[in-house]
């Protein structure tokens, strides 16, 4: 259980923040940076929940939960230990992959194939539900970034891998199921 009884404590001050281990790394990290896009991602979800209807709210809800799984694992680095330790780490799961693939399926069938790149847009919901997958796919880039210099959970890179591939089909889906979709058109402006 979190208690969180006061929300400044002033040990960043010195540019320095805690991570789940309780080893003090610089904020700029790398791994401070993908949580921290974890979590920027996390807010834009909640922007699109804004807009979404019943069942997509309650698809977003648990994506906003599994962020936050996701926070979680990057944020305790020490993998290789997880057995040894006191309150074992909560780590991303190939259960968690597998239901954004099944989504994905099940949104997708409703779907007539693309025959052109699509400008994020249209509906209010489908434009946010693109800023998610913008920002979710910086934070898997981030995350593959940091495994090339630390242990990261590869369920934590498939998960965002996936995530981005959601918010994309979820986002036709919001346009009409795709009717709404504004195409590209190569060189309109020239």
């Amino acid at each position: 259980m979190i208690v969180l009884n006061k929300i400044y404590t002033k040990t960043g001050d010195d540019g320095e923040t805690a991570l789940g281990n309780g080893a003090r790394v610089a904020k700029h990290s790398m791994r401070v940076t993908a949580y921290g896009t974890v979590d920027e991602a996390n807010a834009t979800v909640g922007m699109a929940r804004l807009h979404a209807e019943p069942e997509l709210d309650a698809a977003l809800a648990r994506i906003q939960n599994d962020l936050f799984d996701l926070g979680a694992d990057l944020c305790r680095p020490d993998m290789e230990r997880d057995a040894d330790a006191e309150y074992p780490p909560l780590r991303m799961v190939k259960s968690q992959v597998d239901r954004l693939e099944s989504e994905i399926d099940t949104m997708n069938a409703r779907l007539e194939p693309l025959r052109s790149f699509i400008l994020p847009g249209g509906s209010a919901l489908a434009a946010y539900l693109h800023l998610c997958r913008t920002v979710s796919r910086r934070a898997e880039r981030e995350t593959v970034e940091l495994a090339t210099m630390e242990n990261v959970n590869p369920n934590a890179v498939k998960y965002l891998n996936r995530l981005s591939d959601w918010f994309f089909v979820a986002a036709r889906v919001a346009n009409d199921d795709g009717r709404a979709d504004v195409l590209w058109v190569p060189g309109a402006n020239r």
